[in-house]
């Protein structure tokens, strides 16, 4: 994983939303970041997967959803 974490847990939307839309716009090619958060956030995978970013998630024991995000 990488050293940026954007850590949006404990947010109400639509404030991990902006927060990870604002670290994609900062990503170069290639780059890669990681999404911690309290909900699976659908309609952020919709974008992703539009946008052609690869992502991967896994749900921690105490619930956190950790999204790792790789610029195409």
């Amino acid at each position: 994983m990488s050293d940026i974490v954007v850590d949006a847990r404990g947010l109400e939307p639509p404030q991990p939303f902006e927060m990870v839309m604002e670290a994609l716009a900062d990503l170069g090619p290639g780059g890669r970041f990681t999404v911690l958060i309290d909900r699976m956030p659908w309609p952020l995978f919709r974008i992703l997967d539009r946008d052609g970013y690869k992502y991967e998630h896994t749900i921690r024991d105490d619930g956190v959803v950790v999204i790792g995000i790789t610029a195409p």
